[in-house]
């Protein structure tokens, strides 16, 4: 006996990933659905060996139906979230839409996993930036050793997290600086993107940090704690898959980078890669399909009393998104929903 499980946004990359995911971790599924706009009806999308033919969106009924991951934009999500949660259906949201909504869990199943219970408030729970998912993985047990005051982190943060568009013009800006009179002028982002560095990810605003960059913020204080004090620099960069991030953190209390190596390793959806030699830390393109968030370069950071530094990498179609929704599924069937 297992669940019916909706995914919206079935042919996107996350919504592929979602679809991928449930399959590799046999998700208790009874009956699944693959939706999609009406302009994309009838396109087949893979479940495991399974194929699957999506439906459309705007008249699928999801009364009866368990488990709703929403893999779509905040102005779609808008109209159909409400909608599948008035039917009775628990909707996971990967868009930004309910993030900040007091009355809406906003969860990484390793570090607030408790708090799915309040799914009930609007039947809906909302899934975490991209950045944001894998840095409080990490941060979480280091807090709960040594009480974070404050973070700083830069982030390096791949196309994928824009989408298929932006994947496209990086492949194409690339092949066109090899072949005169093919330059790709940028439209997906402001500046090019391939063999350049972009600071900028989301609007900006009036205090001029972008959107990205206030998401990360709000973030980590609704997740792992309100008095954290935490400042972040985005950045997009021409890797095609996987976000990566420095993150410098101060602490209440002393923590030895060696202890810290030592309570990475034993923290859920953590590995850590760290030798201290050419190659001994991880990098972007070897995240990709992976599940964990990977830590290296663990050190102290000697300019302040009770610092760290850290770099933590991750697939972000995955922790950073798909996996993450599936892990809030598996705990919300676990602890608060009864198998059909």
């Amino acid at each position: 006996m297992g669940y019916k499980v909706v995914v919206v946004g079935a042919t996107g990359n996350v919504g592929k990933e979602m679809l991928n995911i449930l399959a590799e971790r046999e998700f208790p599924v009874d009956e699944i659905a693959a939706l999609a706009s009406r302009k994309s009806m009838g396109t087949e999308v893979s479940f495991g060996d399974k194929t699957l033919r999506t439906k459309d969106l705007d008249t699928f009924d999801f009364t009866g139906w368990d488990i709703a991951l929403f893999a779509i934009g905040s102005d779609a999500t808008k109209i159909y979230a409400p909608r599948a949660a008035s039917q009775g259906c628990v909707v996971i949201d990967n868009s930004s839409l309910y993030r900040y909504d007091p009355d809406i869990p906003l969860i990484v199943p390793e570090v607030n996993a408790d708090d799915v219970v309040r799914y009930r408030n609007k039947m809906i729970i909302a899934n975490p930036n991209c950045s944001t998912a894998q840095m409080v993985v990490a941060l979480k047990p280091l807090h709960d050793r040594a009480r974070i005051k404050r973070v700083v982190v830069s982030t390096y943060q791949s196309v994928s997290g824009t989408g298929k568009e932006a994947m496209d013009e990086l492949w194409n800006q690339t092949k066109g600086m090899y072949v005169p009179g093919q330059e790709v002028a940028p439209s997906v982002y402001p500046k090019q993107i391939a063999f350049n560095v972009i600071p900028h990810i989301d609007v900006f605003l009036d205090s001029g940090d972008t959107k990205e960059e206030w998401k990360m913020v709000v973030e980590t204080k609704k997740i792992l704690d309100p008095r954290i004090k935490v400042t972040a620099t985005c950045v997009r960069v021409p890797v095609f898959v996987g976000h990566s991030e420095a993150i410098n953190i101060e602490f209440e209390e002393y923590l030895d980078w060696e202890e810290a190596t030592d309570i990475l390793r034993e923290a859920p959806g953590v590995l850590v890669i760290d030798k201290r030699e050419p190659g001994g830390y991880m990098t972007p393109v070897e995240c990709v399909g992976e599940y964990a968030t990977y830590v290296s370069r663990i050190r102290q950071d000697e300019t302040i009393e009770n610092g760290l530094n850290l770099w933590c990498v991750s697939d972000n179609l995955r922790k950073g998104a798909a996996l993450n929704a599936v892990q809030i599924a598996e705990v919300l069937g676990n602890r608060c929903l009864k198998k059909g």
